[in-house]
């Protein structure tokens, strides 16, 4: 059997510099209309918001 480890990058608020793992339960998702899904900082609320791998 072959176990693979997923490596989540680090997500990071662009406006307060929060950062914790993307898809991490930090984050807040909300529902934006005609936008969808979306990630919001729990810190400041900003959805700028960047992912690096």
């Amino acid at each position: 059997m072959v176990t693979e480890s997923v490596s989540l990058g680090k997500s990071r608020c662009r406006n307060c510099g929060f950062e914790a793992p993307g898809g991490d339960d930090a984050w807040r998702r909300i529902e934006v209309p005609k936008l969808g899904r979306m990630t919001q900082c729990p810190e400041c609320g900003s959805t700028d918001v960047i992912t690096s791998r």
